[in-house]
């Protein structure tokens, strides 16, 4: 452990009594300000729950928002989701991107039917054993589905830790370690959703630090310096580029499977009019996947 480290942790203890206390009491006593109010939150069905945070992997909750009721109609539960086409899962995921986590979806809920008795698993271990599954999104279910206390680290959430709570970078698991610490033990899905509504209206990349409601908890503020989120807790990484990507190829062919099936030389003209050798081989990755079939010449959704 370095000893910035140890230095940090000192700050937070002194003589036993807990110092994250303060901001604890001002993180539950806003929460019903900040509540966005997401249909998510409102539900305790655990896989409602698990459907949203995998839905939430590098997408805005704007674009979540329809998807997420379609989905969760079509499939109320890991069963019907383990036990229809893939074809189906993907058309339900429209306008979402990143079709390997519907793809994902479908095998963690298959895995939840052959080894969970078609339940979502509780524990953040066997969450992570799903497909798809990372840090974050055991964490969240783990917290908002079955009121674990644990934290629940996202970008805006590691802003709110390193500005407010040490004025210091912080590496991910420390990052994990001091949310944990500061949900404590009275309703971690109130305050875990409490700190993601804060930090998506106010702990941003450009802070709104003038009417944010914990500046007066905050360390930053006070101390000054850097900002000491800046490539925090290894919870921010930049997006490749889209317009012109693979990942924009595989999108436009999804969409248009998703209408019905079409010629292989027209897949591959939508996947690249001009490079044949790319389109060969954005195709074959996508059938690898079991994201489309090919069939005498044709293409289809799904596996």
């Amino acid at each position: 452990m370095s000893s910035r480290r140890n230095d940090v942790d000192r700050t937070l203890t002194t003589s036993g009594n807990d110092e994250l206390t303060p901001l604890r009491r001002r993180v539950r006593a806003v929460a019903s300000r900040v509540d966005r109010e997401l249909p998510w939150s409102l539900t305790r069905d655990p896989w409602a729950i698990y459907v949203s945070e995998v839905m939430l992997q590098q997408t805005s909750v704007a674009r979540v928002l329809e998807p997420w009721r379609r989905f969760c109609d079509s499939f109320p539960t890991p069963a019907a989701c383990a036990e229809a086409p893939l074809g189906e899962v993907l058309r339900a995921w429209a306008g979402l991107g990143y079709p390997r986590r519907a793809r994902n979806l479908q095998m963690a809920a298959q895995r939840m039917v052959s080894d969970f008795d078609g339940q979502v698993p509780s524990g953040v271990e066997e969450l992570r054993s799903l497909p798809g599954v990372g840090p974050y999104t055991a964490h969240a279910v783990a917290a908002f589905a079955f009121g674990r206390r644990v934290g629940v680290v996202d970008t805006n959430v590691g802003r709110i830790l390193a500005r407010c709570v040490t004025n210091s970078s912080l590496t991910s698991p420390h990052a994990q370690e001091l949310s944990t610490r500061l949900v404590g033990r009275a309703d971690p899905a109130r305050m875990n959703q409490a700190l993601l509504d804060v930090g998506a209206q106010f702990c941003r990349a450009t802070p709104r630090c003038d009417s944010c409601p914990l500046r007066r908890e905050c360390r930053w503020r006070r101390e000054g310096g850097p900002d000491p989120a800046t490539g925090s807790a290894g919870v921010s990484r930049p997006q490749a580029r889209f317009e012109g990507s693979n990942r924009q190829a595989r999108g436009r062919l999804l969409a248009q499977l998703r209408l019905g099936t079409c010629q292989k030389s027209a897949a591959l003209r939508i996947l690249a009019y001009d490079n044949l050798e790319r389109a060969s081989a954005l195709l074959a990755d996508l059938e690898n996947e079991g994201l489309v079939s090919v069939e005498r010449g044709r293409v289809r959704l799904g596996s």
